[in-house]
């Protein structure tokens, strides 16, 4: 490992103003630094500076929830999130999405823009012995390779899957991300990411220097999001969904939905809402074929179909949830 400076960052733009400086080869953010260490130990990034920025807030509460607008600190703590008793009721999807994330060590030290940003936790990528393509390297070696955690929507040349929980929670809540050092000053979280066709090197659309401050989202009660892993305490998801809903009594009128641990982005299912507009959500069988849809368009690898299978399942899980019915065992 490289040596590198720690600077102490006493704002947001001050954070900007040293990541941008081209004096150096490398500068990185640092909030709570879970995925930052591991690319350290994992020997993928050299950075000669750290900027820490842990201690930073934009706004004086880390979570703000009012009746238009809820409010979150990009260096708002996951732990934060999953326990906010205004997020629960105002928004149940984000604080669903992250109160099983990890573990508690890590959910009390990881953070919002951490999550949103961390770099994808395939095992090609982050080994540094397979020069992937996502390194500069001339293949994807999960085309042909293990490949079982691997997206099963777009259409490469990368397969990575999107590793953050807490991104399509926020996507179905319909979020904008806050930032200093461009010249936006904000970007919807749609267009936060982009596909490796556009860029297979990066993941976010963010210009260079330019730091979360805080997200801002629409409130969503009737909101879920439910994710199937392979053991219940620190793992990552095989597939993940996201759900708002607007209901009419039990009739639901109009549906966002997301899905996360499938495709190298948060994956918009634009046909599962439009299959959920008018059934109601006490009609189970209704609930079932429209989720079945979640599936639709899928390419799954030699390894991965699976979650062909097991993504109607989450999604259905989390329309329960969003219309607050208690989960089923059978799906």
């Amino acid at each position: 490992m490289n040596r590198f400076a720690i600077a102490q960052a006493k704002s947001f733009e001050d954070a900007s103003k040293v990541v941008g400086d081209k004096k150096y080869s490398l500068a990185m953010i640092k909030a709570g630094g879970i995925d930052l260490i591991d690319l350290l130990k994992e020997g993928l990034i050299a950075p000669d500076v750290l900027v820490d920025v842990r201690r930073l807030r934009s706004g004086k509460e880390p979570i703000v929830a009012s009746g238009e607008e809820i409010r979150i600190e990009a260096t708002t703590t996951l732990a934060e999130i999953a326990s906010s008793p205004a997020l629960k009721s105002a928004c149940p999807a984000l604080a669903q999405s992250v109160e099983s994330a990890a573990s508690p060590a890590v959910r009390n030290a990881a953070t919002a823009a951490g999550n949103l940003l961390q770099r994808p936790r395939c095992w090609y990528f982050r080994n540094e012995q397979f020069n992937c393509l996502k390194k500069g390297g001339p293949t994807c070696f999960a085309v042909e390779g293990e490949n079982r955690y691997h997206a099963i929507f777009g259409d490469g040349p990368c397969h990575i899957v999107h590793p953050s929980n807490l991104a399509p929670a926020l996507f179905v809540c319909d979020a904008t991300v806050h930032i200093v050092g461009a010249e936006q000053p904000s970007l919807p979280i749609r267009y936060l990411y982009h596909t490796p066709d556009k860029g297979v090197r990066s993941e976010s659309n963010l210009p260079a220097g330019a730091v979360i401050t805080h997200i801002t989202c629409k409130p969503a009660k009737a909101s879920g999001f439910y994710a199937i892993k392979e053991k219940q305490s620190f793992d990552w998801p095989v597939v993940a969904a996201a759900v708002a809903l607007e209901l009419d009594g039990n009739t639901i009128t109009k549906a966002t939905v997301c899905a996360g641990a499938v495709a190298p982005i948060p994956w918009e299912m634009r046909n599962v809402s439009n299959a959920l507009r008018g059934v109601d959500v006490t009609n189970d069988e209704a609930l079932s074929k429209a989720c079945k849809s979640a599936a639709a368009g899928a390419k799954p690898m030699s390894d991965n179909a699976y979650k062909v299978k097991l993504l109607p399942v989450a999604v259905k899980r989390a329309v329960l949830l969003a219309a607050g019915r208690k989960l089923e065992v059978e799906s």
